[in-house]
């Protein structure tokens, strides 16, 4: 649901609205902080993904711009009141509003203090907010860990990777992961444990042949299975869905 706020820069109102949790600015009243005469005209300065139309309750929809936005009108504008609306934003409106769920003015600050309904709703946006960075995190960590990989690595050593960001598997966990789910042959034999022909056309395994000279004589050669660059990523996609 989008949350509507309003503050004060100078005595002059100016309404903001949250969707996704991010502020948007009623450009009329943006047009009255910089004393420009045409709301609609000063609209069109910015970029069309910049600006939108919204309902605030009661009459025609208004013109509104996110941040970028208003950096787009306030850059452009000779007003004495465009440099300092713009820090007093940047430096008080944006951070508390990112740090609290709302702009913390006056009247926010009463309703924490006199409105329980209010603070439970505060406290529930903050909760929500919070829950949802805590599940990012390690989604970022992962990816980052595999993202800029360029060399393959053995099999034990993406478990450790998985493991280190969440996921609870350990290299046999995994090899028996890789298997159920055709990426490795399951067949007992001389393929056991080599990538299927699926996984190299996928470019996400790929093997090295190792030769074992014995004393009989005899020669036999072995596969060990090594997850490319593009398979740690491509893996670590698989196991990111189980993290959320």
């Amino acid at each position: 649901m989008n949350q509507l706020q309003n503050f004060n820069f100078n005595n002059l109102q100016v309404r903001t609205i949250l969707i996704d949790k991010e502020p948007w600015f009623v450009v009329a009243d943006v047009a009255k902080i910089i004393e420009a005469t045409n709301p609609t005209d000063l609209a069109k300065l910015v970029d069309d993904e910049d600006k939108s139309r919204q309902s605030l309750g009661s009459g025609s929809p208004k013109n509104i711009i996110n941040e970028s936005g208003l950096y787009q009108i306030l850059i452009r504008s000779n007003n004495q009141n465009a440099k300092p609306f713009r820090k007093w934003v940047t430096r008080e409106v944006l951070p508390s509003i990112r740090k609290h769920g709302a702009y913390m003015t006056s009247q926010t600050i009463e309703n924490t203090l006199s409105d329980p309904d209010f603070i439970i709703r505060l406290a529930t946006e903050l909760k929500e907010e919070r829950a949802a960075r805590a599940i990012e995190a390690p989604k970022v960590l992962f990816a980052d860990s595999v993202a800029a990989s360029q060399n393959s690595i053995l099999v034990r050593d993406l478990a450790k990777i998985i493991k280190q960001n969440g996921v609870d598997i350990g290299e046999k966990r995994l090899f028996s992961w890789l298997r159920e789910n055709g990426y490795l042959v399951k067949k007992k034999g001389n393929d056991y444990n080599s990538p299927t022909q699926r996984s190299m056309d996928l470019g996400v395994l790929e093997f090295t042949e190792n030769i074992h000279h014995h004393n009989s004589g005899m020669i036999t050669v072995t596969k060990t299975p090594k997850v490319t660059g593009k398979g740690q990523v491509y893996f670590a996609n698989k196991f990111l869905k189980n993290i959320a």
